[in-house]
């Protein structure tokens, strides 16, 4: 038996929006406009609706959700006549947010994108003290290539996270990262020949 759940959000997007440009860059580096890009994923919402979620005055929330419209992140997606007025209701441009520009060294006009484990590191703090955070790290040697393939999939399982069926009373958080490290690695194993084993052996 099929089990019909509500599709998120409630309005048609394209799976990806690439940022292309510094502006775009700086919009989403606020920690309030990524909030509330975040919002939309659920529904499309209105400026008093995501001020009421953010607990921030509607003309502070407006004033982002300008900058995220004119950054190419945020749309009006449907509009409602209420008393003679016409309440927009926005939504994201791309269900995923992708960085398509490099950072230019030095340039202090164009931020670093926002570090998403870092966010994660801080927002995840009172779990970690509740014992209710689920986390792991893992290290592994694998070619360039090959961690490129492994992040289209983990991508694929983050999607589908965005997409589960909202309800009850928490938000969670899932902090994923892929990065070089300089950890340590093992040598090359060498060729073990009869002489090698000898020697071994008497020792």
């Amino acid at each position: 038996m099929s089990i019909n759940t509500p599709r998120l959000p409630d309005y048609e997007l394209p799976d990806t929006v690439e940022l292309t440009t510094p502006a775009q860059l700086r919009a989403i580096a606020d920690p309030l406009r990524s909030s509330l890009l975040d919002l939309v994923l659920e529904r499309a919402a209105t400026v008093a609706e995501l001020a009421a979620a953010v607990g921030r005055p509607k003309s502070t929330v407006a004033h982002h959700v300008g900058v995220l419209v004119d950054a190419g992140m945020l749309q009006v997606v449907r509009t409602r006549r209420v008393r003679a007025i016409d309440e927009r209701y926005y939504g994201r441009t791309g269900r995923t947010i992708t960085i398509a520009i490099a950072r230019h060294p030095g340039d202090p006009t164009v931020p670093v994108c926002v570090n998403g484990l870092s966010v994660g590191a801080a927002e995840s703090v009172p779990a970690h003290e509740d014992d209710t955070l689920w986390s792991t790290l893992r290290h592994a040697r694998i070619p360039r290539e090959s961690a490129s393939e492994f992040w289209r999939r983990v991508e694929g399982l983050v999607r589908e996270f965005t997409a589960l069926p909202r309800s009850g009373d928490t938000v969670y958080g899932l902090a994923v990262g892929l990065y070089p490290t300089d950890q340590p690695v093992l040598p090359e194993p060498r060729d073990t020949d009869a002489d090698d084993v000898g020697t071994d052996a008497e020792g």
